[in-house]
């Protein structure tokens, strides 16, 4: 089968569930254009800040799209085959991810821009809040963990080709730092010089696509022992960085540079899927049991995890999103496209496994050099470039999604701590952040080089599972807590009831199963398996105990 085929197919079924689901799941939260947004009532240039539809769609989609759509997907796919991962994503985003990410924005416009934890607590009360602050914060702090070791070991990554080894990670790395210098201008530009935007968009998108060219010029590299775990550093100090800086400073304009970024990727992997001459040749279906023994219920759905449905855009959602949302009648393209387009993402890194056949020494690579040389691979056949510059934009294209992931999730962190603790002021931003930082530090620090099945084993591999599951889960739970604010408003709720119980039964299972493993191996593993241990028999005592409070809540309803 020809590539072109499932590009045709994604795109005919995503435009249909768009104007038919979408409608419909929007006609049932009732939005209205003229209702104040509280963007609008609470404009404070900070937090709350009424956006354009167009540079919001880009700044929601480049946060929500990090390496989840990405890693997931194409893990999935070699574990289990590229058919039941592609069905997962398509119909996962359309019934279920995409609606939770709508119905999670609308409410909380709805309700003051509150977060989720907040909604917790208006609707569950005291006890629902605390226990929402402590699973959402592990939750990020799991984002934390994953996507800080999968760039790192991106920006180490290396290429043979023409005789000589190339630092394509360490040009990537230049290209990435420059790319958040670039954005923290741009940031000044617009609201400092009041340059407009569509002059700005003129200047700053060429240099944008320049540093691409400049980065694998000069690539950064350092001649450690554990260049990694440097990396790993540097990348959560700028999260530490990044989370206290004013929206308009980094977080708007990133967005919107990335959100062009993304939006280029999108397209040069639509043309490479119809035009690249691909065909699809690593096998559909590979059995229930993957080679390490995962059971494709349920670690098909958690593995895949932002692709078809992510607990971490509510909190995007209701965290920052909200907080910039113009009109209550944007929220359909930002929240339920928002989600569509990250099953775009998610089916375009399936198709970098989809072209290679089973035993191809591409696909012993990281996901993030797998998914970079389909990259490269399209924009060869497609635009005629090399093989250096296709693979730098790729993987840029990767750094770009988690950065802009990372530092909302750090962001969203130090929201929830000042909430819980109360501290005021820029103590408690400061406390809260590196607070939020600590644990994903620890993780670097006693897992430097793990060793699994007599392999090593790099850290987000092993802390991916439990990564997905508490995603996973927190979506169950948010779905959850929904059902009580829409049925407390009067509203038909049934059509988020099914999603929920699926969900919330699948993470269940798989982190059940998890702290099982961690139990297992912990005489072999030691303080990383203790960790694991821990912290999934937390996540599970705490989604129990409040999916009972949401459950009592609905029935008082």
């Amino acid at each position: 089968m020809a590539t072109w085929v499932i590009a045709l197919l994604l795109g005919a079924v995503y435009l249909i569930a768009y104007r038919v689901y979408g409608r419909r799941v929007s006609k049932l939260l009732v939005l209205h254009k003229k209702t104040k947004t509280p963007a609008d009532r609470f404009n404070d240039g900070y937090d709350f800040v009424p956006t354009r539809k167009s540079i919001l769609l880009a700044q929601h989609f480049s946060s929500i799209a990090a390496a989840g759509p990405i890693v997931g997907p194409i893990a999935a796919g070699l574990a289990f085959g590229w058919g039941p991962t592609l069905l997962w994503i398509i119909f996962g985003s359309i019934f279920i991810g995409a609606s939770h990410d709508l119905c999670a924005l609308v409410a909380s416009v709805k309700n003051d821009a509150r977060s989720v934890p907040e909604l917790a607590k208006s609707y569950l009360g005291p006890t629902g809040y605390k226990l929402s602050l402590g699973f959402i914060w592990l939750c990020l702090v799991y984002v934390i963990i994953a996507f800080t070791d999968v760039t790192a070991q991106q920006f180490v990554a290396k290429e043979e080709w023409g005789g000589k080894l190339h630092e394509i990670g360490g040009g990537v790395a230049t290209s990435s730092i420059l790319y958040l210098i670039l954005s923290i201008v741009l940031g000044l530009s617009l609201d400092k010089l009041k340059l407009p935007l569509s002059i700005a968009t003129v200047i700053f998108l060429p240099l944008l696509l320049g540093i691409i060219i400049f980065g694998q010029s000069f690539p950064i590299t350092f001649n450690v022992a554990n260049p990694v775990m440097v990396w790993g550093v540097f990348i959560l100090v700028y999260c530490g960085f990044a989370s206290l800086m004013p929206m308009w400073l980094l977080l708007q304009p990133r967005g919107y540079l990335g959100g062009y970024f993304l939006y280029s990727i999108l397209i040069v992997g639509a043309l490479g899927l119809l035009f690249g001459g691909k065909t699809i040749e690593y096998p559909m279906y590979l059995g229930a049991i993957s080679a390490k023994g995962d059971l494709i219920f349920p670690f098909l759905f958690i593995t895949v995890a932002c692709g078809a449905c992510s607990g971490f855009h509510g909190l995007v959602c209701s965290g920052t999103t909200s907080k910039q949302l113009k009109h209550e009648t944007d929220a359909p393209l930002i929240g339920y496209g928002g989600m569509l387009l990250e099953g775009v993402v998610a089916v375009l890194a399936l198709t970098t496994v989809m072209i290679w056949p089973t035993g191809s020494d591409i696909l012993s690579r990281s996901p993030s050099e797998i998914y970079a040389t389909g990259i490269a691979q399209f924009t060869h056949a497609v635009f005629g470039l090399d093989r250096e510059w296709g693979l730098t934009f790729g993987m840029l294209a990767f750094a770009t999604f988690v950065y802009d992931t990372l530092d909302v999730a750090t962001r969203l962190g130090r929201y929830l701590l000042e909430e819980l603790f109360g501290i005021p002021g820029w103590t408690g931003r400061l406390v809260a952040t590196c607070a939020t930082l600590g644990l994903p530090f620890l993780y670097l620090v006693v897992s430097p080089s793990l060793v699994i099945a007599g392999k090593p084993t790099p850290l987000w591999a092993f802390t991916w599972p439990l990564f997905g599951s508490s995603n996973q889960l927190l979506a169950a739970l948010t779905l959850l807590l929904m059902i009580v604010w829409l049925k407390k408003n009067n509203m038909k709720y049934r059509w988020v009831l099914w999603p929920a119980v699926f969900m919330f039964i699948t993470a269940s299972v798989a982190l059940f199963m998890q702290a099982s493993r961690a139990a297992d191996t912990f005489n072999t593993m030691g303080t990383p398996a203790l960790l694991n241990l821990v912290i999934t028999s937390s996540l599970l005592v705490l989604s129990v105990v409040f999916g009972f409070h949401c459950v009592r809540a609905a029935r008082n309803a």
